[in-house]
């Protein structure tokens, strides 16, 4: 019988993705915030997002984050549009591979959708080349 109070296989798989997709800081920041009522939640996403869909062994990386940037643009996840755009970094997508996901949005779901998500990704984009310039003059 599998003990509740350890994390299971998935959730390690997972919560490894994770952190390499996402980066320490942003897992380290949602596992401190997270409360009795949420932590069932954040157990869920880290075993079936990351253990199971972002484990899997026919896409890469990159490709999953092109097709993860494409979908949130779609449904209006603005967010989570910038949080993947922002880890894009770690997927190795590239700011072309960004830009033309979101010309399939203006397509596929709508011009209005993708114009708002190039707005939320100029402006992640340019956070993140602000934090690492920082980065580099601190070194």
């Amino acid at each position: 019988m599998t003990d509740p109070s350890q994390p299971s296989d998935r959730y390690k798989k997972g919560l490894a993705v994770r952190r390499s997709v996402l980066g320490d800081a942003h897992v380290n920041r949602a596992s401190a915030n997270a409360t009795s009522f949420d932590q069932p939640f954040q157990t869920l996403i880290t075993e079936t997002a990351w253990g199971t869909v972002w484990s899997g062994s026919h896409w890469t990386k990159r490709e999953r984050s092109m097709v993860t940037i494409a979908l949130l643009a779609a449904l209006g996840h603005d967010d989570e549009v910038a949080m993947h755009v922002r880890a894009t970094a770690n997927t190795g997508a590239t700011e072309e591979d960004i830009r033309e996901a979101l010309m399939h949005v203006a397509i596929y779901a709508g011009v209005p959708a993708a114009n708002h998500a190039f707005k939320i990704a100029k402006l992640a984009l340019a956070e993140r080349d602000a934090d690492n310039s920082q980065m580099e003059e601190t070194k």
